[in-house]
């Protein structure tokens, strides 16, 4: 039996899920029909994504899937999807003055939609161009990424349960898959349950609101376009000034969502269970709802005492405590977890404010969860390994193993961390210099800071950054390399890195 890879069968099995994608399309085709837009741009694209998907799942071979099989099949299908899913965009954009006609735009507008990053080219005249059916395409996107397209494709193929472990394993974020079912496929459709379940119930909450006259402009449209974008932590938005389009309402229901978003969802399992305790005694669960509160903590502190520019959304004055508490938990919500959401432009508030931010996108969420980032559970990790590091240099013949929650962390599990983190932070620096260069070349003003902020908003899917990268801003004004580059950062970061660099490794390939 040969040792190489077998590529036709991940290309084969990629045609599948592209394939799949076309009825996915069907959304959005509704609502151009209720519309009257784009109508032929959707049938197009349903048949064009048909077509390439029957042709790629010819390559079949009848094999099964092996642990690199499974990480090239990943690898793929998610480029293939951000491909894909640039279609419309293209079709919709073709004659138009929209910025997404031109396809590095368009493949930048559907892999920050598909990695759930919400960076976008896209400004707030251009959003205007675009019809009802594309802007719900771009939050659909979003939401199909958010709990993992592979994840979705075990829970509702045979085919791909059989080696359901290895692909979840290769997909989900974090150190490692928990099981929560005898049957890995069980498990997958127990994540999609709790993840549309939760979509479903803030868009009858934001519908709520609205019919009780505490939110008019969101309506139907507005609310799941919104339960799209939240439950991945995505943070794209029909409105061009996001969340800050709606009342204060909206704001407050929408921030335990994303608290949600970035809990572990296996959590939920438990409290389905009646294990109340195992939720409440959750390590990672301690440390990230504490994150969240101690940095909004801190951040409202500042925003309350002046230290900010004023706050005027909603026509409430900096120094309001309800208005700076609930900007202060808004944004450091979304940020930690990679939403990207905004209720106000943090990209004008002062240097201390902002780093405030800049430290909770580096936290990340939980693991198991939608959320980007290098992860609570990772940090806890380190953190740890620092102090026993610390001990065993006290103490030389100490045996100290790493332990979270009362267990012991195994070792391989500990090394692995080390070398994620410490790539994580190899590729944000490498990348923040080559965007920096590359403005340079073309006359872009970009601050080192503003590099920076691309750079960990792109890798950490996280959306917005600072300067003119900002909440309410836009990535369009970057040259074609950058952009290129932060397509790449954004795919190899939803997937967190590693199984995509492996493949670049000789020894992925040869026997």
């Amino acid at each position: 039996m040969s040792l190489r890879v077998d590529w036709r069968q991940s290309v084969a099995f990629t045609g599948t899920v592209i394939k799949y994608l076309a009825v996915a399309m069907l959304v959005p085709l509704a609502v151009s029909i209720v519309y009257g837009e784009d109508i032929v741009t959707f049938l197009a694209s349903i048949i064009i994504t048909v077509t390439v998907g029957l042709v790629l799942e010819r390559l079949d071979d009848d094999t099964q899937l092996g642990p690199r099989e499974a990480l090239l099949l990943v690898a793929l299908s998610w480029g293939a999807v951000a491909i894909i899913g640039a279609i419309p965009y293209l079709i919709a954009g073709y004659g138009t003055e929209s910025t997404l006609r031109h396809p590095i735009n368009a493949l930048f507008e559907s892999t920050s939609g598909f990695t759930t990053t919400g960076a976008t080219v896209l400004g707030e005249i251009s959003l205007d161009r675009h019809s009802h059916a594309i802007l719900m395409w771009r939050q659909l996107s979003q939401w199909l990424g958010g709990m993992g397209i592979i994840v979705l494709m075990v829970a509702i193929l045979p085919e791909a349960a059989v080696n359901g472990a290895q692909l979840i394993d290769s997909e989900a974020p974090g150190p490692e898959l928990q099981k929560l079912t005898p049957k890995i496929a069980e498990t997958a459709r127990l994540l999609w349950l709790f993840y549309l379940g939760f979509t479903v119930l803030l868009v009858v909450l934001l519908l709520a609101l609205h019919y009780a006259g505490l939110a008019p402009n969101m309506n139907v449209y507005n609310a799941v376009a919104h339960g799209f974008s939240t439950l991945p932590t995505g943070g794209f938005s029909p409105q061009s000034e996001s969340i800050a389009a709606f009342s204060p309402a909206v704001q407050w229901v929408i921030v335990p969502f994303i608290l949600v978003a970035g809990t572990n969802f296996a959590l939920f399992f438990f409290l389905l269970r009646d294990e109340f305790g195992a939720v409440l005694e959750d390590r990672e669960f301690q440390v990230y709802l504490g994150a969240n509160a101690g940095l909004a903590l801190m951040l409202w502190g500042l925003l309350f005492t002046g230290s900010a520019p004023p706050l005027d959304i909603g026509g409430v004055t900096q120094g309001a405590i309800e208005n700076s508490l609930r900007q202060a938990t808004f944004q450091v919500a979304s940020l930690l977890n990679s939403t990207g959401y905004a209720t106000s432009n943090f990209a004008k508030w002062d240097d201390t404010s902002k780093a405030v931010l800049l430290l909770a996108m580096f936290i990340g969420g939980s693991a198991g969860s939608t959320g980007g980032g290098i992860k609570i559970v990772r940090w806890l990790v380190v953190f740890k390994g620092i102090r026993r590091q610390l001990f065993t240099t006290a103490h030389p013949s100490a045996v100290k193993p790493v332990r979270l929650g009362g267990q012991v962390i195994d070792e391989d599990v500990v090394q692995a961390i080390y070398g994620f983190t410490m790539l994580y932070f190899l590729v944000f620096g490498f990348a923040t210099v080559l965007l920096a260069l590359d403005a340079g070349r073309v006359g872009l003003e970009l601050t080192v800071f503003e590099a920076a902020s691309a750079s960990i908003a792109t890798v950490g899917n996280i959306g917005p950054g600072f300067g003119f990268l900002g909440p309410f801003g836009s990535y369009l004004e970057f040259p074609a390399t950058s952009k290129l580059l932060m397509i790449f950062l954004m795919w190899i970061g939803r997937l967190e890195i590693i199984p995509v660099f492996v493949i670049f490794t000789g020894a992925f390939w040869n026997e």
